[in-house]
């Protein structure tokens, strides 16, 4: 094993903005008003578990499922194309009435652990050493789980004006990241 504090820095650097939990702070909030409550460390857990698990086996695994990278970045940029909807437009199109928490989706996976963040992973794999991305991984999972446990506290500092304005703003980032992730990766599915 060979640790490098600059690897390090750079997959986390990467990993941190492809997760956006800042951004995804009124996407929690509205989920958590929706809810009534989301288990913070069931929500890092699983979405590090994932992670880990996709960084080794990822590729593998879609492979043996028949599904190319390509496919799996195609359809996750449907899944933030509708949530940057919600956001943008105020409307509600996620639906899960019989969910008691929104802990594991869409929390730990979309928003967390979502083909973004995957197949980012399968890019960092080929450039950097798996130790480095794991410790990467697991101090972008500590960042996630302090700002879940936060949300209620940072919805009282921004208050529900701040939280509408940051709510459309990464609307639109995030729209604009569903629109990169499928334009990058359509044309791969007709190769």
């Amino acid at each position: 094993m060979e640790f490098d504090l600059k690897e390090i820095a750079t997959v986390g650097m990467v990993l941190f903005a492809v997760i956006d939990i800042v951004g995804t702070i009124p996407i929690i909030v509205n989920l958590r008003n929706k809810h009534g409550h989301i288990e913070s460390e069931k929500a890092s857990i699983v979405a590090g578990v994932i992670m880990i698990v996709f960084l080794f086996a990822g590729e593998s695994l879609l492979k043996l499922i028949g599904i190319d990278v390509n496919s799996f970045a195609v359809a996750g940029s449907f899944v933030l194309f509708f949530l940057a909807l919600e956001m943008i437009l105020g409307i509600r199109i996620y639906r899960d009435e019989e969910a008691s928490s929104a802990s594991i989706v869409p929390i730990a996976f979309p928003l967390i652990a979502g083909a973004g963040t995957m197949t980012t992973l399968l890019s960092l794999k080929a450039q950097f050493s798996t130790e480095n991305i794991l410790v990467a991984i697991l101090f972008n999972i500590l960042i996630v789980y302090i700002v879940l446990k936060s949300s209620a506290k940072i919805e009282k500092m921004l208050g529900k004006n701040g939280l509408g304005v940051i709510r459309k703003t990464f609307g639109i980032v995030l729209l604009a990241i569903a629109v990169k992730l499928f334009a990058s990766n359509v044309k791969g599915l007709f190769m």
